[in-house]
């Protein structure tokens, strides 16, 4: 019978401190796609296709020889591919902006390292509150996780019912399921960063065969080429080459940087489930 009892306390204790999934609908990102493609079409039109960037007012047109409507102006003669880019790097740069500012909040006020020394320097003077107090002065990911395992840690030291290697379980679990609530926050929105990285490349390879078409259609006049049409056919080919691979750069540069933050955060939160595993083990016998 006494066997019976502990087996269900041990599940009672699991089910009551179990944590629900939170349904989380990415509104940021259905809104922001749609109105990076609207400013960039619009950008596209009435910036670099401005008639000032064009000698004449002609639009399509030679752009004119000086200052930044030279580079507009060139710009727009990169075809219709251009507008996409433009989305697509308005795109990056938002979820760029977007992941660094969620990522600076989740790393706290100071490092998961040392918030991870000072927990330990606490339990090991068996004050659990001082620990506590300091996962909220941190305030990042690691604190939250600590925060629940301390709580967990508190309430098992008073338990009786249980015995050591079903408290530690209990803690255990406890950081567990706070951890696979965390975890998907941090890595929101990076699939956008990491689809990008490769379709940034593809769509500016895809300009550059329109503008080789046109180039090479300049020449199949049957006469003597035309000049400007092979030299609009060729400099919209290479547009679209600069464009696709610097955003293509930049997403992968800022998914490395997030990914590279987001181990080292994920790796403080696994050292501290460990401290306080380990803590409990060798002070509440």
């Amino acid at each position: 019978m006494a066997e019976t009892k502990t087996t269900v306390t041990a599940a009672a204790a699991k089910t009551t401190t179990s944590h629900q999934p939170k349904k989380s609908s990415n509104l940021f990102a259905a809104l922001a796609v749609p109105i990076c493609l609207v400013i960039g079409v619009l950008f596209y039109i009435f910036v670099l296709g401005s008639p000032a960037n064009f000698q004449g007012g002609v639009v399509g047109g030679h752009p004119v020889e000086e200052g930044i409507g030279k580079w507009f102006g060139t710009v727009y003669q990169g075809g219709p591919i251009v507008p996409i880019l433009i989305t697509v790097l308005l795109i990056c740069l938002t979820f760029v902006i977007e992941r660094f500012l969620y990522l600076s909040k989740a790393k706290g006020k100071f490092s998961g390292a040392e918030l991870v020394r000072k927990v330990q320097y606490h339990l090991a003077n068996k004050n659990v509150d001082a620990a506590l107090a300091e996962c909220d002065k941190q305030q990042g990911s690691v604190g939250n996780v600590i925060k629940a395992g301390l709580k967990k840690y508190k309430e098992m030291i008073s338990n009786t019912e249980l015995d050591t290697d079903q408290k530690i379980l209990t803690i255990k679990n406890e950081i567990e399921e706070t951890t696979a609530l965390e975890l998907p926050m941090m890595e929101k929105n990076l699939v956008f960063l990491s689809t990008i990285a490769s379709i940034a490349t593809l769509l500016g390879l895809f300009g550059t065969v329109l503008g080789m078409i046109r180039a090479f259609a300049s020449m199949a006049t049957g006469g003597a080429p035309d000049s400007a049409q092979l030299a609009g056919g060729i400099s919209e080919a290479l547009i679209n080459t600069a464009l696709g691979i610097g955003t293509s750069a930049v997403s992968i540069i800022m998914y490395n940087y997030f990914t590279t933050n987001i181990d080292s955060i994920t790796y403080a939160i696994d050292e501290s489930g460990f401290t306080l595993t380990q803590s409990f083990a060798a002070n509440h016998k």
